[in-house]
């Protein structure tokens, strides 16, 4: 939450790196770099 990840918030998946980790996400405007353990734990509705 602390990164505007929040509830009915629209996230596309912008890049993912060769072996899966980093992933870049676009997001209320900005990009951000989330590694892998903690894209997993993103809950989507």
């Amino acid at each position: 939450m602390d990164m505007g990840v929040t509830k009915n918030v629209e996230i596309f998946v912008r890049k993912v790196a060769p072996l899966g980790d980093p992933i870049e996400v676009n997001l209320r405007g900005y990009e951000l770099s989330l590694r892998k353990d903690d894209a997993d734990i993103i809950e989507v509705c």
